[in-house]
């Protein structure tokens, strides 16, 4: 499970925030070859870091399948690819954080790579948040799951703060290691079905641990649920159904661990800021909406 980075991703807290050693004078022969692009501030990048940023944005091409162009050219000519520029200033904070070639080419194939975003269907999936938001949020969690338990509240109240632009869907993904995951689950379901999935999912990870069945029961008398169809729905096939499809897609996505979150089809990387990832993406959209 995603201890150290889902315990504080919604603390706005980057984990990868630590700066790595940049010794001492930098090899002259690093100072060939610079640009600056607009809108990046380099002017603390040591002649290492500047010439590591302009290889990269160099080197990289825009992440606009119709901008057939290096970053550097996107930026520098005002190419229609609003991306280039947030490409452009991860590389650079990933430079100035000292990140190695091997983890800056991964940071940018996996956030920016037009080839790398997944397609993840959420038809009868459990969401709230604008059908039409530029940001969509998709968690695979279990309700058993303490990580999940604990950040809980605090992606309620990161997408309760975004409402207008973030669609948060919810994936059913109950672990083996957990007893009661599966029927916590089931649960969520069948409130689903009488049209209260969010309030029993508050209860449910609220609960302390509190999942057998007869507490579920509880959650869904509290809830004004009709318990004779949540009984019923709680072991329904349909239901099963529901849980396997999950399941299945989060194995083809290569989801391992709970909680896992992807945003706009791009699995969330610790090494990252959650809040200025997914702003970043409000912000590229909003030219597109007027």
């Amino acid at each position: 499970m995603k201890v150290a980075f889902l315990a504080r991703i919604l603390l706005g807290v980057c984990l990868a925030g630590s700066s790595a050693c940049r010794g001492g004078a930098d090899d002259a022969s690093h100072t060939t070859g610079t640009l600056d692009l607009p809108g990046i501030d380099t002017h603390d990048f040591t002649p290492r870091e500047r010439h590591e940023f302009s290889r990269y944005v160099q080197e990289f091409r825009a992440p606009c399948p119709a901008v057939d162009a290096p970053i550097a050219d996107c930026v520098l000519e005002k190419r229609d690819c609003a991306r280039c520029l947030l490409a452009a200033k991860a590389i650079a904070k990933a430079v100035r954080e000292g990140m190695a070639p091997r983890q800056v080419h991964d940071l940018y194939r996996e956030r920016f790579d037009s080839a790398t975003a997944r397609v993840i269907p959420t038809q009868g999936s459990p969401s709230r948040g604008p059908d039409n938001a530029p940001v969509t949020i998709v968690e695979f969690a279990d309700f058993e799951c303490p990580f999940c338990q604990q950040i809980a509240p605090k992606l309620d109240e990161f997408c309760d703060g975004r409402k207008d632009s973030v669609r948060f869907v919810y994936k059913f993904m109950p672990l083996a290691m957990h007893p009661h995951g599966e029927i916590a689950a089931r649960a969520g379901i069948a409130a689903q079905a009488q049209g209260k999935f969010w309030e029993m999912h508050h209860r449910l990870f609220a609960s302390g641990g509190r999942l057998e069945e007869s507490d579920l029961m509880d959650y869904a008398k509290a809830l004004s649920l009709d318990l004779e169809r949540f009984a019923a729905d709680l072991h329904a096939p349909a239901t099963t159904a529901r849980i396997e499809e999950d399941r299945k897609l989060a194995d083809d996505l290569g989801v391992k661990a709970t909680p896992t979150i992807f945003i706009n089809g791009r699995e969330f990387d610790s090494k990252l800021d959650i809040a200025e990832w997914v702003d970043a993406e409000i912000g590229v959209a909003r030219p597109r909406a007027r």
